[in-house]
């Protein structure tokens, strides 16, 4: 009896495991999945470890050339911030253009300059058939008062020597001498008369001797004062072997035909000289405090040409600066301008026998001008493309050899072309900076932290990068 319970007793545990194995074997697709899950979880927590901010990158010298990488010295300096305005390049009424008018009734002849030709001061432009009487008239008193002037004289030479003998009262030589110096006077007005009309001055004395004239000429008229100096300045190398006249206009459009009857007053012919021309800026009314600030301080304003060719010119050696603000304001655009006197360049060839001229600015040409408002001192300056922003932070890359060390930074301010960064000590002056490529670096330098790759370097406390010894 004894045995038998000793028996019972050792079995019962083996048979118990047995049935325990013997159901999980059976359910065992029921809670495997609770260990794989357990397994997944912990894997992917091991996975979503938190990696390392990557501060150090470092190139290859292949890799600096393949991303055409710049880098200059940081050096404090002083930059101006500037506002944007659109403008263009327009004529300086009373400067550039210059009409010609006809002096007097007449029919056009002859043409003798057209649009494209350049001349000077008293060349032909036309030739005009007279049909004026007031013009006949005029030169027929010319001729009767000339006449008049001899019949006197002749007299006065025979009465004089009677008169002193006391053969002739000397009333009547006071009387002649009188009506001489009126005929003098009629004479010097028909002559100032038909010089006005467009008579040269040869002309006169061959209507004063009895033939009159029934064609003339209308000529260039001389260049006025405000423009000779730009015009002999900018003009020179245009000048003429043969003489020493510089050019002076171009024939801009022409307003008359062979045959066609003219009017006196009518215009013949515009004449332009675009030596001396205006920037017309467009600014909104919230910007003209900016505006007269600079005028008044005379800062000088950078424009930027569109369309100029510029390695085929001369250097630009001027500075821009506003003359004046108009004082009205486009109804359309709600825009008012200001000016900026330019002085132009030009060249020319000749063809045919014709002198042709090329300028560099023309009147229709865009522009955009950086106005200054705002001195900023003791700045860093860099290109936009030597900056890397993530969101609020902005980063820029400090060069050592090999390596880059990425620096979060201050910008104050931005605009197209450059970035402007406060000198608050996180750049040490004198350190290169990479000018360009800084969002490419800031990709590549986080590309190789999620990879695992080292670069190995430490920082020292003046701001310099090195590798590990």
């Amino acid at each position: 009896m004894k045995k038998s319970s000793s028996l019972l007793k050792t079995i019962t545990p083996v048979v118990f495991t047995a049935v325990i194995i013997g159901i999980g074997i059976m359910t065992r697709q029921q809670w495997m999945p609770w260990f794989q899950t357990a397994q997944t979880a912990e894997a992917a927590s091991e996975k979503a470890a938190p990696v390392e901010e990557p501060k150090i990158l470092k190139l290859s010298k292949q890799a600096r050339k393949n991303l055409e990488l710049v880098s200059k010295p940081a050096i404090p300096e002083t930059y101006w911030r500037v506002i944007q305005i659109p403008g263009k390049l327009v004529d300086r009424p009373g400067v550039t253009d210059r009409g010609v008018t006809s002096p007097a009734v007449g029919v056009v002849s002859n043409i003798h300059a057209f649009p494209g030709d350049t001349i000077r001061p008293g060349d032909r432009l036309l030739s005009l058939r007279l049909f004026s009487e007031y013009l006949q008239a005029t030169q027929k008193e010319l001729f009767a008062a000339t006449k008049e002037i001899e019949i006197t004289r002749e007299e006065l030479n025979r009465l004089i020597p009677l008169a002193k003998k006391g053969g002739l009262p000397q009333s009547k030589i006071i009387e002649l001498q009188n009506k001489l110096r009126r005929q003098e006077a009629l004479i010097q007005s028909h002559r100032q008369d038909l010089l006005t009309r467009g008579l040269a001055p040869r002309q006169i004395e061959d209507v004063a001797g009895g033939t009159f004239v029934s064609e003339i000429d209308i000529v260039a008229p001389p260049l006025k004062d405000q423009a000779k100096n730009v015009v002999t300045i900018q003009q020179t190398a245009l000048q003429e072997k043969d003489s020493d006249e510089p050019f002076a206009y171009e024939v801009q459009e022409l307003n008359a035909e062979l045959g066609q009857q003219v009017q006196a007053g009518q215009l013949l012919a515009t004449l332009a000289n675009h030596g001396s021309l205006y920037i017309e800026g467009h600014a909104f009314k919230r910007e003209a405090s900016y505006l007269e600030q600079t005028a008044s301080n005379s800062w000088p304003i950078r424009v930027e040409f569109a369309e100029d060719d510029a390695g085929n010119w001369p250097s630009l050696n001027q500075e821009f600066e506003i003359r004046h603000l108009s004082n009205s304001i486009d109804p359309d655009s709600r825009t008012f301008d200001f000016y900026i006197p330019l002085s132009n360049q030009s060249r020319a060839y000749r063809k045919d026998g014709q002198t042709f001229v090329v300028w560099r600015f023309r009147p229709g040409q865009r522009v955009r001008l950086y106005v200054p408002v705002e001195e900023m001192t003791d700045v860093i300056v860099l290109p936009s493309a030597g900056v890397v922003r993530e969101g609020p932070e902005a980063y820029v890359f400090q060069q050592n050899g090999d390596l880059f060390n990425r620096i979060p930074v201050q910008v104050l301010h931005e605009d197209r072309l450059n970035i402007v960064i406060a000198n608050d000590g996180s750049i040490t002056p004198g350190l290169f900076l990479a000018q360009n490529g800084a969002a490419s670096l800031n990709r590549v330098m986080k590309a190789q932290a999620a990879s695992g790759m080292k670069a190995n370097v430490h920082v020292h406390a003046d701001g310099t990068v090195h590798e590990s010894h």
